[in-house]
């Protein structure tokens, strides 16, 4: 085994311990995925979960993105490939599996997209849309042989193409988008971070459930806001309250109306 190998190994040997990973074909799929292939060349600038600022990597050797760490996108807006131990945690709780039509949101350079393309296999699909025309032409560059994976420039709040059982938002928001909840499949799964001015939050889980849905706060989280996110103080305050009622025990509701869950 080469030192890239076996670097990739024990990458994929910390998550799953680290997050008590239970999906094997998530697992398979992070083994699978060379990181490398969708980041610009290095080196890279990098930082740990605690870390309040980067640090370049000694040189272009791959081998240094195997580690539990960001890698800046545009390190001046703070945008990052996400936190390999916190993204992996969260598709494993949406329970992905073979065949899925999964919607990610927020593709960033298409990372994770290539994930979830092994999880649901050649019968499967990812909608992978990001609102920054730069990036959704990067991922679709680095995404073509991933050929279960679709790649568009466009607004997640407004243009989902299709049903979906999984959706995955890798941007905060105040709220859920009623466009979300109204694409969930039957059983379908969205995850969705919510977040306040400052970018902090919690990533919930909301499940369809016959002719509602049921909410339920997953983990605190840190992350680049969404296009759209509001930036008020009511804003924050809906956020808020999103966080404390699914945290207690899950919601129940039927729809969203005014950013807020109702049963009208």
């Amino acid at each position: 085994m080469n030192d890239l190998a076996a670097a990739r190994a024990r990458y994929v040997a910390m998550i799953a311990k680290r997050e008590r990973i239970s999906s094997p074909r998530l697992l398979e799929a992070l083994a699978a995925v060379p990181r490398e292939d969708f980041l610009a060349r290095g080196p890279w600038r990098v930082k740990s979960e605690a870390a309040r600022s980067y640090r370049l990597t000694p040189d272009a050797d791959p081998v240094h993105l195997y580690d539990n760490v960001l890698v800046a996108i545009d390190a001046r807006r703070k945008l990052d490939v996400g936190l390999p131990s916190l993204w992996a945690h969260f598709i494993d709780v949406l329970d992905i599996k073979e065949k899925d039509r999964v919607v990610q949101i927020g593709c960033g350079l298409g990372y994770y997209s290539a994930i979830l393309s092994k999880m649901v296999g050649p019968k499967g699909r990812v909608m992978a849309v990001d609102c920054d025309k730069v990036l959704a032409y990067r991922a679709a560059s680095f995404l073509r042989r991933y050929h279960n994976v679709i790649v568009f420039h466009g607004d997640g709040c407004e243009e989902i193409r299709e049903p979906a059982d999984v959706i995955i938002i890798h941007a905060g928001f105040s709220h859920p988008h009623p466009l979300w909840l109204q694409s969930l499949r039957p059983r379908g799964r969205l995850l969705v971070p919510l977040t306040q001015r400052d970018r902090e939050g919690a990533a919930i889980k909301i499940t369809r459930k016959g002719k509602g849905f049921e909410a339920e706060a997953v983990q605190q989280i840190r992350i680049y806001p969404g296009l759209g996110r509001g930036m008020t103080a009511l804003d924050d305050r809906v956020a808020d309250w999103w966080q404390r009622a699914s945290a207690l025990s899950p919601l129940r509701f039927r729809r969203i109306e005014q950013g807020l869950p109702s049963d009208g």
